[in-house]
Parts: C-alpha cells; structure tokens; sequence
C-alpha cells in the first residue's frame, strides 16, 4: 500500500513572518550597536591618545620664537657682526583656497616676479605651509597688504648683519640659512652665539584666526652670547685696504696680511684677498671661505732663517762678526759620499760678516753654516719656535705643517732647510716665530676671542695670555733683533722703512710645489717685521700667492705693503702714546694725533708730547671730538679743541652712549643704534650726514635718534 503525497507545506502565518522580520531587525541592529561601541572604545580608550593628537594638530599651531644671535664685537666694543629682523612670507594653501591667485597678484606687483611663480608654489592644496618670500627689508614688506589676503602668513626672521661688510670675513665666517654657523668664528662658537628657541602655543578657531592658547606656558627664548674678539677694527681695516692695493699693483694671485701683539699673543687683525662679504653668500666657495692663515702650509723660504740664526746663536756656534765668502753667488754645497746640491744667492757676495749675510739674506752663508749646527739643533730649535705642531688657536681647520724629524732626512736636507726649504710652514706659525723674537726670545699661544663662557656658559672670562716656551735668550733676541733691523735699515727689505719708526724684519722669496715639483715663475713673496724694534707693539706678515707684476721678491712685493700698513697704524697716536714724538714730526709741522675716545688726561699727554696744546670744551673725562681733525698738519704750539663726554659708566642700567653713526649707510646706523636699544628716525637717502642727538650724549634706550642721510654725489 502506498502512502498518499505529500501536500503543500503550511503557510507561515503572518504573524510568524512579521516576528522573525522583527527578530532579524533587532538582531542587525543589536550586532550595529555592538560594532558601533566597539569602534567608540577603538577610538575612545585603545587610540584616545593618537586622534587626540589628530584633533590637536588641527586647532594648535605652535609658534617658534626664534633667539637673537649674540653680537661679535672687536676689542674696542666696535659691533662686527649683529642681527637685524626681516620678513619672511609664506602660504597654508587649503586655507587660501580661491584667494590664492589675489596673493600671487599682490606679491608679484611688489617683488616684481612673474605671478605664476606664486601660483605654483601654491598649487598642491595638500601642502600646510610653503615659503612664497624669504627675508625681505621690512620698508618693503610693509607694501603687502597682509590684512587682506586669507592664507598669508608672515613671519619675523633674524638675519645677520656684517656691519663692516668684508672686513675680517674669513675670520667671522658665515651662518645658513637657519642661522647656523658655517664657517670661521661663527662656526666655532656657534653653540654660544646661536641661544636656544623659545615657543607659544597658538590656538585656530573655525575662521583661522589664532591667538595665544592658556593652555601652554610660553618660553621665552634665550639669547645667544656676545663674542668679544682681540681684532681691532682699525687695524684690520688698514690691513685689507693696504692688502688690497698692493695685490692689485703686484697682479698677485692672492694675497693676506697678519698682525699680532708680541707681548700677549692677541690677533690684532688677519686679512685675505680674495675678500668675502658674509653678508651676500649667493656667490661664496669654500675655497673663498677658506682662514688659509692657518690652513695652508707653504715652504717658507729665507724668511725661515730665523730658525737657523738663533740655532747658531745659541749653539755658540758663530760670532756676529764672523766672517765668510759669499762665493760671488754660486755655491756646491757637500750633502756626504761625494754629491753636491747647488746654492744661489740672488745678490752675489764675497766676503762678509754673519750679520752681513742676515741682512742680505745669504743662502750661501746659511748652507755653509748648517753643518755646525747639526741636524738635531736644527730640529730642536725649529721645534721649539712651534714649527711642526698645532698653535691652538681658537679657529677651525688649523694645520700643523711638516717638520720631519732628522731620521727621515736626506743629504739635502739640513743645506737646504736653512735657508727654509724642505719644511712646511703655516703663515700662523710664521708670524709666531717672529713674535717670539719681539718678545725677547718667548713665544706666546695665539688667540683671537678676548673672553671665553665659563661653568654657566656665560662669556665673561677673559683670556690670560698664556706662555708656551723661552725660544732663545734674551741676549740673542736683543742681538738677532738689530740683525733683523739692519734688514731693513740698508739689506733686501728697505722697501719697509719708516722714517721716524724703528722696524726690524726678514724678507722671504720662495719657489712653489705644483703636482710635486717646483713650477717655474710661481713664488710666495714674504715680509714679517715688528715695530718700534726696541719695544715691539706689533709684528706683521704680509705673504703674496704668485706676484705677476714683475716683481717677485718679497723685499720688493711685500715689504711695500707693510710700509703703508705700519704708517697708517703709526698714525693712529692713542695707539702708541708712549712713543707719539718720533711719529708726529713733520716736514712742515706736526701731524695731529687722533685722541678720539681716550681718556682727558691721556689725551693732553699725547698732544703735549707731540708739541701741541689742548683747549677743553666741557668737563667729561673722556674725548668725542677734535680740532683740527686727526692726520691734518699744525703748526707746533698750536691749540687742538677737544669736545668731551661723560665716559662709559653713564651708559649702565636704562642709559645707552648714542654711537657715531655719521659716514655709514643707513643699515649700518640702524643697526649700530640697535645695538645701543635706541631706536631710529630717518630724514632722506643715502649716507647718514648728519644725526640728533649727538653723537657720545646719554639717552634713556628706547629713545630715538633722528639721522639727516644725502645721496653722494658720483665721482666722489
């Protein structure tokens, strides 16, 4: 029997349907809200703190407050180096949006750049933050209607402001574009000069305005420190013009100029040629940027022979008035096993004195006398002038030149190092040696920063010279000494005499290493004397890279250099009161001594040794002006009018000295009087001609001093 079909399944009663649709509704919406909190916990607890980091980014914008670069002054508080604010202009492009095109618009009618250079910085509305105009003079800045374009921003960025333009640039070195040192002083102490950053924290509201968040504490930036070198300005000024000059008359390749004080081992001034203007580095390399002072090594030539002299001195090994035969300029000097090298002087001799010899630069003389000094003395005594080692001086890249010891000699090499070849010399190292001698036979360790951060990082050490050895005794040094002066006084360097001014010095002429081997017709010219020679202030070297004037010589290249160096020092009396009456004599006259800046009673001493005297106009103690004016030539027993000043204590607490400011551009007075905390009211372009108040009065800092500028005529 078989079963009957089966029939169709039951209806689903309608209720059913409508609770299981009900059923599936509330489960959808249940595993919903079960997702939904599972992501409200995702973000609100597992990643609170990263969206609370999203959402900060987009109504916090912090602020950098940039610190203010310490200032580089020269020993006189002259201000070499300081900062100056300029404007930079920049762009948030998702904020601009349609009101880009009226800031490219505004910024191209005021730069003078075609339009569409803006646009396209601007074109990626991804980007937050593009810089549109870098470090623009706020008189220009001012142009940009900044108020109204949504989207500008604008930014107050320090700049560095080298006051003197070239002078001392490869000294001071130069800073990037994120004021970090690069090069020179401003490299070396840069972690003093740069200061450290502050901040605040702004907030955005839905309109893009901003303003200070409570939220934050703002930290004030701290200030970088002061840097006070042992430059004179003066000097160094002299040294690059007389540099200048005379690199140009003598087609030299280049060219630099150091001076320093004996006694203490302080620069005083350190020039190139090719010079560099820190405040234009576009065009700068760092072959420019190079301090070859302490650098480059050269092979010295008979400069030199200072080592073998005192060698031989203080050996004992050779009498002043001894005598030997200068071979009419051509020698064989023995080097052992039968060999010979030849030796020539440029000025052929017979017989003549040692002292002779020095004064006419003998190459002969000195290859005849190295045997008695021996290769050890050589050494030693070349060792002890500091030749082959490091000075120490305070300046990045220095060299320790090449020495070699006796060991590693040949034949050649002691004949051939008297008279200074065979040795690698820094131009440094030089002009130390050389100051030994001044200094009655002690050498100093140079340096060139005046005062040095001490445990609290504040620069207010001051630098004690520091003595390295005794070179020689005082004996000898008084005896190479005239030597020396009879260089000058009728030998190869008379090209460096000044009337009136004892000087004593060495020439040097000295062939150059190419690819290792001797190119004919390239030579280093070379003269380094000291002045007075019997109580030496200065020693100076002045060294010409490849002379293509025709002159070669360093007695005829460089010591006329240093003639028109040490005559413009010398007139400089303030700087050397003690010895003012040889100096101030003149043919038709005295020369007026300039007193400027010197205390009342050093400033009647000066001019009463000069044969002049001096009428007073008020009663401060120190000197802002004179009549006549410095250089100019009186009658002696005529009357110098001196304009006087409060001195440098009036200028503590809320007080400031109003600087000279006459002569200068009107970037540099500005930022001479904003070194002082005054500020400035300009009347007209130009060279500053005129200024009110005047210049040494005492005003409260904040007050203003009102400068007169005039265009200067051309051909002037």
């Amino acid at each position: 029997m078989t079963g009957s079909p089966a029939g169709p399944a039951p209806a689903v009663p309608p209720h059913e349907r409508h609770r299981r649709r009900t059923l599936g509704i509330k489960i959808a919406l249940l595993l919903f809200f079960v997702i939904l909190a599972l992501r409200l916990v995702q973000i609100q607890v597992l990643r609170a703190s990263e969206f609370q980091e999203i959402a900060r980014k987009q109504y916090e914008a912090p602020i950098v407050l940039p610190a203010a670069r310490g200032a580089i002054m020269d020993r006189n508080d002259k201000v070499l180096v300081s900062n100056s604010t300029f404007v930079s202009f920049c762009a948030d492009p998702k904020v601009a949006g349609n009101e880009r095109d009226d800031i490219a618009l505004a910024l191209a009618r005021v730069f003078k750049r075609p339009k569409q250079v803006y646009l396209d910085l601007m074109r990626d509305p991804k980007k937050r933050f593009v810089v549109l105009e870098r470090n623009v003079e706020p008189s220009r800045a001012a142009k940009v209607p900044v108020a109204e374009l949504r989207g500008l921003i604008v930014m107050n960025e320090p700049r560095r402001i080298f006051h003197y333009e070239h002078v001392a640039g490869q000294l001071l070195g130069v800073t990037g574009v994120d004021h970090t040192g690069l090069s020179g002083l401003e490299m070396q102490y840069d972690r003093w000069l740069r200061g450290v950053d502050g901040s605040v924290t702004m907030q955005r509201d839905a309109l893009n305005r901003t303003r200070a968040s409570a939220e934050y504490p703002r930290i004030e930036p701290k200030d970088g420190l002061n840097l006070e070198l042992t430059i004179d300005a003066e000097y160094q000024q002299v040294a690059e013009e007389e540099l200048a000059k005379g690199v140009a008359k003598m087609k030299a390749e280049a060219g630099l100029v150091l001076m320093v004080d004996p006694s203490t081992g302080e620069i005083l001034a350190l020039a190139h040629v090719p010079r560099v203007d820190p405040n234009n580095t576009a065009t700068l390399d760092q072959a420019t940027l190079r301090n070859r002072s302490i650098t480059d090594m050269f092979e010295p030539g008979s400069v030199f022979k200072i080592v073998t002299a005192t060698a031989a001195l203080e050996k004992g090994v050779v009498k002043p008035d001894e005598t030997f035969y200068g071979e009419k300029g051509r020698y064989k000097a023995p080097i052992g096993a039968g060999r010979t090298i030849p030796v020539t002087d440029t000025h052929p001799l017979g017989n003549v004195t040692f002292r002779q010899a020095v004064e006419q630069s003998s190459n002969i003389v000195m290859a005849k006398l190295s045997p008695r000094i021996g290769a050890q003395t050589m050494f030693e005594t070349a060792r002890r002038f500091g030749f082959g080692t490091l000075t120490g001086i305070e300046l990045p890249g220095e060299t320790q030149g090449a020495l070699p010891r006796p060991v590693d000699w040949s034949g050649a090499t002691l004949p051939t190092m008297a008279y200074g070849y065979g040795v690698g010399v820094t131009p440094l190292q030089l002009v130390m040696a050389y100051a030994a001698l001044a200094n009655k036979g002690v050498l100093m360790k140079p340096f060139v920063v005046r005062k040095v951060p001490d445990e609290n990082g504040e620069m207010n050490t001051l630098v004690q010279p520091s003595v390295v050895r005794r070179v020689m005794s005082e004996e000898n040094a008084t005896l190479l000494t005239g030597m020396f002066e009879g260089v000058v006084q009728k030998g190869t360097a008379t090209q460096a005499k000044v009337e009136g001014l004892r000087i004593a010095g060495k020439t040097g002429t000295a062939r150059k290493v190419v690819n290792g081997r001797y190119k004919p017709g390239d030579y280093t010219a070379s003269f380094v004397g000291f002045f007075p020679a019997d109580h030496p202030r200065i020693v100076c070297l002045v060294m010409l890279d490849n002379p293509r004037g025709g002159l070669y010589f360093g007695g005829l290249a460089s010591a006329p250099i240093f003639k028109g160096i040490a005559e413009k020092i010398f007139s400089i009396a303030g700087k050397f009161r003690e010895i003012a009456p040889t100096v101030m004599a003149s043919a038709t006259g005295v020369i007026v001594p300039d007193v400027r800046n010197m205390k009342i009673d050093d400033a009647e001493a000066t001019l009463e040794a000069g044969g002049l005297d001096a009428d007073i106009e008020d009663d401060g103690p120190i000197v802002i002006g004179q009549t006549p004016a410095p250089g100019t030539t009186a009658e002696r027993g005529a009357t110098v009018t001196l304009t006087t000043v409060a001195g440098p204590a009036a200028a503590t607490g809320g007080f400031a000295l109003v600087p000279d400011v006459r002569g200068l551009t009107i970037r540099r007075a500005m930022n001479s009087l904003a070194v002082q905390h005054l500020d400035v009211v300009i009347i007209g372009t130009g060279t500053v001609v005129g200024q009110t108040p005047a210049p040494g009065e005492r005003l409260r800092r904040g007050a203003s001093v009102t400068i007169r500028c005039e265009a200067r005529q051309s051909g002037t």
